[in-house]
Parts: structure tokens; sequence; C-alpha cells
């Protein structure tokens, strides 16, 4: 889900992180993935891709070519199994190191699948970001309760406020 929020809608503009100098940075931070992968341009390319893909399989779980293009991602790399110092252990052999953290994506976004149900996009009808719903009873509706949460909220409130004055 991280990176399909990279992009975003603030103030009515436009946002893509990946589209700015130090995002690709950025979100390598931000996913632990820095200490696997250096911020090269070489891994926007593959990355652009599978968040396309992405972007496609939650609007449109069935997509033939969404689907087609998360497989090619996936196809540059598979997992290894290891038995290392603590026991069981994986590794990722990349067949391309620039397909790095797209490979990386598209398997976690594997991961998620395992509850499709609880992959949505944000309720509030101005945003574009999704989330995975860890909530218990899988009701969670907002991206995030202090912002888009908060304003549904406010809305309804002044809504509500407006109804109950007198003409």
């Amino acid at each position: 889900m991280d990176l399909l929020n990279t992009r975003w809608i603030a103030g009515g503009v436009d946002h893509d992180l990946l589209r700015v100098p130090g995002g690709l940075e950025r979100w390598l931070a931000d996913n632990g993935l820095t200490d696997r992968f250096p911020a090269d341009e070489a891994f926007l390319p593959p990355l652009l891709r599978v968040r396309d893909a992405l972007a496609e399989l939650v609007a449109e779980p069935g997509s033939p070519a969404a689907a087609a293009g998360l497989n090619e991602a996936l196809a540059h790399g598979s997992v290894r199994r290891l038995l290392g110092r603590q026991g069981p252990d994986t590794a990722v052999d990349l067949d391309d190191p620039s397909w790095g953290p797209a490979w990386a994506a598209a398997a976690d976004y594997l991961d998620l699948l395992r509850a499709p149900d609880r992959i949505r996009r944000c309720g509030h009808p101005d945003c574009v970001l999704y989330f995975f719903d860890t909530s218990k009873n899988g009701t969670r509706r907002w991206c995030s309760m202090a912002g888009c949460g908060n304003r549904a909220k406010a809305a309804r409130h002044q809504a509500r406020a407006r109804a109950d004055r007198p003409a």
C-alpha cells in the first residue's frame, strides 16, 4: 500500500513522491529498504510500473493486464530458503538489482491478498490513498483518523449545525 500512496492530493494539487528530488530515498527509508537498496534512479522505472499495476489491481482486482504487470516484476526475483544461524531463513535472489524495490513491493502485495477484502480505498471522497484494514472488526473507513476521518466528522457536524439553524 505504501507504494500506491506515493501519489496523493493535497489542497487540490496532485503530488507524486517518486517524481521529486529525494522522493525515492524517502520511500526506501520509510519502508526499511535503505539497507538493501541505494536510492538509485535505475529503480524508478520498475517501481513506477509496479505502482501502476497495483493501482489497477486494487481498482479492478481481476484485471489480466495488471496481473501480468505484477507477475513480470515478480519474475525478476525468487525466494531461496536456507538454514541460518538463528534457524530457518530466506534470501531473495534477483536477476536484475534495479527490480529489487519493485519486487519487494509486489511480493508484499501478495502477502496482503491473504485478506483481499481488507485492502481499501479511503472513504473520504477527495482522498486517493489506500490502506490495509487491520482493525479487529474490519470496519475502518479512512486512511487516517487524524486526517480524512476528522475531516469527515467535522463536515457532518457542520452540516448538522447548519440544518439546526433557524431560517
